[in-house]
């Protein structure tokens, strides 16, 4: 037996979060009975169903893509250093929003970062009210892609790159590192023009493109994160979001 809650999130019907909330308000129905106490355990057989009640408020959950500039952090702000979600306002919405939501207070109530980007680096940061979108991005079995453009130096060597380092090097980006002697999974790493590579990676360590980069004799100038899953940064300007349109799906 299992925690209903984690029963819940197994599921994808919610984050577990979101299910003790669900649970609380009486929301959750196992086997034909209302459930309401915390920590209830059930059977992975068992029948759950969500009142509609849950499914509105979830359809009212908000997730926002913002292009982040450097000297920004992902989550809660440090050493000085404001969080990424202080650039949701209302006058920062991208003019190309076509989601047809307009900005409320509301959306800032639990909206959390799905999947970091160091203070150095830019480009699409996920923020989310959605436990499942969340789940999908960040959870451990999550096989989304991310897709970043990465500018980098070689020792002294700043422009064409790409004629001067080794290829087994790049075959060791692809496959082959491992970072605190975890080994990483394969990577899509290719040239995206002499001084850019292009890193398609299904993982998110610490810093890892850097810390990869680094174990190779690569210096990262520049990191930009373009793609997550099927949702493309696009035409978002700098310091600017947009929601998550209803068609849209990583």
């Amino acid at each position: 037996m299992l925690r209903l809650s984690k029963r819940m999130s197994e599921l994808g019907l919610c984050s577990r979060r979101e299910a003790d909330e669900w649970i609380e308000k009486g929301w959750v129905i196992v086997d034909g009975v209302r459930i309401d106490t915390l920590g209830f355990k059930v059977h992975p057989d068992q029948h759950i169903e969500i009142d509609p009640a849950a499914q509105a408020a979830q359809a009212k959950q908000v997730t926002i893509l913002l292009h982040k500039p450097v000297g920004y952090v992902s989550g809660q702000a440090e050493d000085g250093y404001e969080p990424a979600v202080t650039l949701v306002t209302p006058a920062n919405q991208w003019s190309g929003d076509r989601s047809g939501l307009r900005f409320a207070p509301v959306h800032l109530r639990a909206l959390a970062p799905a999947g970091r980007l160091d203070i150095d680096s830019t480009g699409m940061l996920v923020l989310t009210q959605d436990g499942r979108v969340a789940k999908q991005l960040i959870g451990e079995s999550s096989d989304v892609d991310k897709e970043y453009l990465v500018r980098v130096a070689f020792g002294d060597i700043t422009t064409d790159i790409d004629q001067h380092f080794p290829p087994e090097r790049l075959a060791q980006l692809r496959h082959g590192l491992a970072l605190d002697d975890v080994p990483l999974k394969p990577a899509q790493v290719s040239w995206q023009n002499g001084e850019q590579l292009r890193f398609v990676l299904r993982e998110g360590r610490k810093r890892q493109i850097r810390r990869m980069c680094e174990l190779v004799g690569l210096e990262v100038i520049g990191l930009k994160r373009v793609r997550m899953g099927r949702v493309m940064l696009g035409a978002l300007p700098q310091g600017e979001w947009r929601y998550l349109t209803p068609d849209e799906a990583f």
